[in-house]
């Protein structure tokens, strides 16, 4: 769970949308095979609806815009003084066949409608009483973004909203929608540069979902149930130059974990400052330090305190290598004085690499101590690593593979209590997909997702097999 900061009016805010659900009664009869053959009707029938108003648009609609950034040869040109492809221009340049504008766009957008039919033999991640079902999944991606800037202030404000419908053949009282949302907005005073970010997360369901995870790699396996489960997350950062070489960075973030059923709570606030140096374009070195304050609902834990002490680096080697890293350790205390001082070391690493043209590698991981909603006067320390590759071949077909592990190690937080839970999670996700036209993709996966626990409550496997079609607009 990431942290954040500067609180809404409290979590309740969203409490409306995570109600709502849809009548089940209303949408499908008792007899199970009628059920299936309304649902799939309601997929295809929504699928053409879609191919179709989109053809009928198609050659009137205004291309989607590019959101990539320019790459620094298109910049140049863009500055020249020269159009592209006019003389002293040099060559025309395009993205995706389209020539790039003399002025970069300040307001992007886009639209797309993922669709998911997807098999699932264990969709409450159970240990005993498996229960398998076919759902429908209807999740449209909205992103909205206001941006440009000049040599003096640069200002920046963008929305992603993704809910997502889920309907069962079978087990109809799991229909849901869930709702993930992020604002994002930045402001460049010259030495000073602020961004604001909050983040919502409105789930009902065994996933943590979020937007970079469409399929469900993560699992919340701390409860190892479906449950409603809101997360709330605010964040405040800034930057400020004191020379050429040196510049400042502090962060403040605020977060909510709130549950809706008789799980656990929690709220974090924490601070960091750091001091940089810019050893080179591509090295930046960091130092300094973080701070922050953890409560949890209901008493259930006492107050904590921590202290974390961190370096950091980000290094760009090329345009097509880069590493972001903290290390450090955290010293967490607790209000109640029945236990000493818990020490774990903490990292976060971010690395890509692009060795071809159509290949892209990611390598992801973090250390952090988080508060256990299934079980009361613990905490526990997630280590998780997460990797992928996804590799183009003939300009339209596309392999990717994902695959995770995490451990969670648990320890009391309050003197007497015995915390010997420990859990070991991997996933592994195959997936292909194919381009049709440039607005409509079509694609399939697997997912293996299994939970070893020395609490055999929370131990499962789960196997899911999935198509999708994608339309942008």
């Amino acid at each position: 769970m990431s942290a954040a900061s500067l609180t809404l009016s409290g979590p309740r805010l969203f409490d409306r949308f995570s109600d709502i659900r849809v009548d089940p009664h209303r949408l499908k009869p008792e007899n199970s095979i009628y059920r299936h053959s309304v649902a799939a009707r309601f997929l295809l029938g929504s699928m053409a609806l879609l191919f179709f108003s989109r053809a009928a648009f198609a050659q009137d609609a205004v291309p989607a815009p590019d959101q990539r950034l320019l790459s620094p040869g298109e910049v140049q040109a863009l500055q020249s003084g020269s159009p592209p492809g006019t003389a002293g221009g040099g060559p025309q340049i395009s993205v995706n066949g389209r020539p790039v504008a003399e002025t970069p766009r300040r307001f992007q957008y886009s639209f797309s409608v993922t669709m998911r039919g997807v098999y699932d033999d264990n969709i409450n991640i159970s240990s005993f009483n498996r229960v398998s079902d076919f759902y429908f999944t209807i999740e449209p991606l909205i992103t909205l973004g206001l941006g440009g800037g000049d040599s003096d202030t640069v200002n920046s404000l963008s929305l992603i909203y993704k809910p997502s419908v889920f309907l069962f053949a079978d087990n109809s009282q799991n229909d849901t929608v869930q709702h993930l949302i992020r604002l994002q907005g930045a402001h460049n005073f010259g030495r000073l540069s602020l961004s604001l970010s909050q983040d919502v997360q409105i789930l009902d369901g065994a996933d943590l979902n979020s937007i970079s995870d469409p399929t469900g790699h993560t699992a919340n396996i701390d409860v190892g149930a479906r449950t409603r489960h809101q997360i709330y997350t605010t964040g405040l950062s800034d930057s400020y130059t004191l020379t050429g070489k040196l510049f400042l960075s502090s962060a403040a973030s605020f977060s909510v974990d709130d549950y809706s059923g008789p799980q656990i709570g929690s709220k974090n606030f924490s601070g960091n400052l750091f001091i940089n140096y810019n050893y080179s374009e591509k090295l930046v070195l960091g130092i300094g330090g973080t701070g922050g304050y953890n409560t949890v609902d209901n008493n259930s834990s006492p107050d904590q305190t921590y202290e974390q002490a961190n370096v950091r680096l980000n290094y760009a080697a090329t345009a097509k290598v880069g590493v972001s890293a903290s290390v450090g350790a955290e010293f967490r205390q607790f209000s109640s004085n029945s236990r000493g001082t818990y020490f774990s070391p903490v990292y976060t690493l971010s690395a890509s690499y692009q060795p071809f043209d159509g290949t892209s590698i990611s390598l992801s991981g973090s250390r952090h101590t988080a508060n256990s909603a299934s079980l009361a006067g613990q905490d526990f320390a997630s280590t998780d690593i997460n990797f992928a590759v996804n590799q183009r071949f003939m300009q339209r077909m596309s392999l990717g593979l994902a695959v995770g592990y995490e451990n969670s190690d648990y320890f009391s937080t309050i003197s007497g209590v015995s915390a010997t839970r420990s859990d070991d999670y991997y996933y592994i996700e195959p997936s292909i997909d194919l381009t049709i036209t440039r607005w409509w993709k079509i694609g399939a996966y697997y997912l293996h997702r299994q939970n070893s626990s020395s609490f055999d409550f929370f131990s499962f496997y789960d196997n899911q097999v999935g198509a999708r079609s994608t339309l942008t607009f």
